[in-house]
């Protein structure tokens, strides 16, 4: 067995007696011979340092208050004083002999620091470097490890300390963040003070088990007419907003928290890579309309490192975690995941790993999978809370059968896919029904929905094919002209003012009065004015059809008479009132 040398620093030196327990100590620890060498190092008051391989214990003055100081960080929250609990802490606390791992720094740069000498590193670990700057575990091999840097690599050193946390990347958690804009670490960036925190959780956590699981059964409203009625989005699903650029999939995110107002859902929006201007914009846009009371914005923009746009999207659903293991419903939007790939496709390349198609390292599905799959629907015996995701991607001239995009739409429940050529046509949102879908399908639309919906995607699909096939004949029949016409009032109803949320009583009324045909009697240009016409209307003569519609969620024979009756005698008003 090979000697091992082990290293006593301190002011004084030890008395033989002290030496012998120290040698004990360490024959207990590591066994075999060991040999003991002390250096004076005057730094080192009231204690010793030991140092043995990569290990150190520290047992001087100073290193005795750090342990204090870490024992009374992590006691636990409780509501309350907590006064009793750190005076028992203290009471009862005595130094122990934990060795400290220390490190060197090898190399740095692109945020990226390779360190040796950290022998019991794990994944995913936190490291602090001895400028104070923290990093994470990344890369683990036989002489070195992989840190990914949050701070300027510019403050470190090559040659300088490192040493381990035994703790994993988290982030703090609590209601005091809501309302408030925060970075992918945790810390408030929109100048109004500290946040104080409930508790702290790990970034990365499993996802909930198939047990810990209920069906997708609850609507998650996102207000849009043309999602809510076609492609319907349950509590704990997961649906992919995709499509190029300046297609409108933010605003479809935005207008979705916008419709969470007093319905007791809290909003996360996770800003990866995105400008600051564009963020800036939204939490203005949320403040304006009331929304940012129950939202938290995670920012990681584009000037931020790329290891803070890596963990960004897992600090925001940690955030949601918190909220959701309380029972409550929570939604997520992440904006975007094609960024987040990019970010970590040039940490991976930094890191030396085998990159794969299109440079993407061979477990960028995994890098999503564990994240998307962390959305969920709890069981009741879990406390029945619920957190849906909408995760965002951009695509490139409209190509669905990219890497990414692909990955990411075998991963979610469905995905909402937004044309160009509708965008820039005037169809907003503009939602490809031919391309679009959602998995959970009806499950989660109240019967007033389904009811109201009918067949509204297959009429949509017969106005799509019948529009190509007739731009290329000029004798139309009546009929076909009458479909036309059909179609085109079906499009008006699904064209919808931002930041204009509809409830749901407002959707129903416009469903079943465009597929019985009675809007088919107004201009394609006024269809608009007409609608908010009927709504005001039925709300003056039956309000009680708006809390049947918004209370139960079902819609009665009668109620659906009296809509139909209404909207033509609305209609005959409005006729008479041009023939004046």
């Amino acid at each position: 067995m090979s000697e091992l040398q082990a290293l006593l620093r301190g002011s004084i030196a030890p008395s033989e007696e002290q030496k012998a327990k120290i040698l004990l100590f360490l024959q207990q620890k590591y066994g075999g011979n060991i040999t003991l060498r002390w250096e004076k190092d005057d730094a080192i008051i009231n204690g010793f340092r030991l140092e043995i391989g990569s290990a150190v214990y520290d047992w001087s003055l100073s290193g005795r208050f750090a342990q204090l100081k870490e024992t009374l960080a992590h006691l636990p929250f409780m509501q309350g004083d907590i006064m009793p609990l750190m005076q028992d802490a203290v009471a009862d606390w005595a130094p122990r002999a934990l060795a400290e791992e220390t490190g060197t720094v090898a190399t740095v740069g692109d945020g990226i620091a390779t360190v040796t000498g950290l022998d019991h590193a794990a994944y995913g670990e936190i490291l602090l470097f001895a400028s104070g700057i923290r990093g994470m575990v990344q890369d683990l091999r036989r002489e070195s490890i992989g840190c990914i840097l949050f701070g300027d690599d510019a403050e470190i050193e090559q040659g300088s300390a490192v040493r381990r946390t035994g703790r994993m990347a988290g982030i703090p958690v609590g209601a005091g963040f809501l309302g408030r804009v925060i970075d992918a670490l945790g810390a408030p960036i929109d100048g109004k003070g500290p946040i104080k925190a409930d508790g702290y959780r790990p970034i990365e956590s499993p996802a909930p088990a198939i047990l810990e699981r209920q069906p997708v059964n609850t609507p998650m409203e996102t207000g849009l007419i043309a999602i809510d009625a076609m492609f319907p989005i349950g509590r704990g699903q997961r649906e992919l907003i995709i499509g190029d650029r300046q297609t409108g999939k933010t605003a479809i995110a935005l207008d979705t928290i916008l419709n969470q107002k007093g319905k007791n859902v809290i909003c996360i929006y996770v800003a990866i890579g995105q400008k600051a201007s564009s963020v800036a914009q939204l939490v203005e846009t949320l403040r304006r309309y009331g929304a940012l009371e129950y939202s938290i914005v995670v920012n990681a923009s584009a000037s931020d490192a790329a290891p803070l746009q890596y963990i960004a999207p897992y600090a925001g659903c940690a955030l949601g975690e918190y909220f959701m293991n309380q029972g409550q419903d929570v939604l997520i939007v992440y904006d975007d995941l094609s960024k987040h790939a990019v970010a970590y496709r040039a940490l991976s390349l930094l890191l030396e790993r085998s990159p794969g198609r299109e440079a993407y390292p061979g477990d960028v599905f995994y890098l999503h999978a564990r994240l998307l799959e962390r959305a969920a629907h709890l069981s009741d015996a879990r406390g029945g809370g619920s957190m849906t995701a909408l995760p965002i991607v951009e695509t490139q001239a409209g190509d669905v059968s990219a890497y990414i995009p692909t990955n990411i739409i075998s991963i979610t429940d469905g995905q909402i896919f937004l044309e160009g050529d509708l965008f820039f046509s005037g169809q907003r949102p503009a939602v490809n029904v031919g391309l679009s879908v959602s998995r959970v399908g009806r499950d989660a639309q109240t019967q007033a929905m389904k009811t109201a919906a009918g067949a509204i995607r297959l009429d949509l699909a017969q106005y799509r094919e019948m529009e190509i096939f007739t731009q290329f004949s000029s004798d139309l029949d009546d009929a076909t002209k009458r479909q036309l016409a059909y179609g085109q009032g079906l499009m008006q109803l699904l064209r919808q003012e931002q930041y204009h949320p509809l409830k749901q009583h407002e959707q129903v009324i416009m469903l079943i009065v465009a597929l019985n045909h009675i809007t088919q009697e107004v201009p394609a240009g006024e269809i608009a004015k007409f609608n908010r016409g009927l709504l005001k209307y039925i709300e003056a003569q039956a309000p009680y059809i708006r809390q049947d519609i918004d209370q139960t969620g079902q819609l009665s024979e009668d109620d659906r008479k009296n809509i139909l009756s209404l909207a033509r005698e609305f209609l005959k008003r409005m006729q008479a009132g041009k023939s004046r």
